[in-house]
């Protein structure tokens, strides 16, 4: 599998509300040597709002900022709506 068929699997976990399976296949795809992109952070971010996890969601942001990446406005749509629903 490569980054897009992860994307897409945790995008799946975002919308079935399993943002802990979400976080697992964000780890697995690092162990693989793969590099998330901010479509990996949206859906993971969005997962985490989903399931009331707004701690995680931030954390998350914070890290995708210090990966070089650039936030989004579905990014901080995602984080706005995990924050309101923690």
């Amino acid at each position: 599998p490569n980054i897009i068929t992860y994307n897409a699997l945790i995008s799946a976990c975002e919308k079935g509300g399993q943002w802990e399976k979400a976080l697992a296949l964000f780890d697995e795809l690092q162990q693989r040597g793969l590099e998330p992109n901010i479509i990996t952070y949206n859906a993971l971010i969005s997962a985490c709002g989903n399931g009331g996890q707004w701690e995680k969601a931030l954390e998350l942001f914070d890290e995708l900022q210090r990966r070089g990446l650039e936030p989004e406005i579905i990014t901080y749509n995602a984080l706005i709506s995990a924050c309101e629903k923690g």
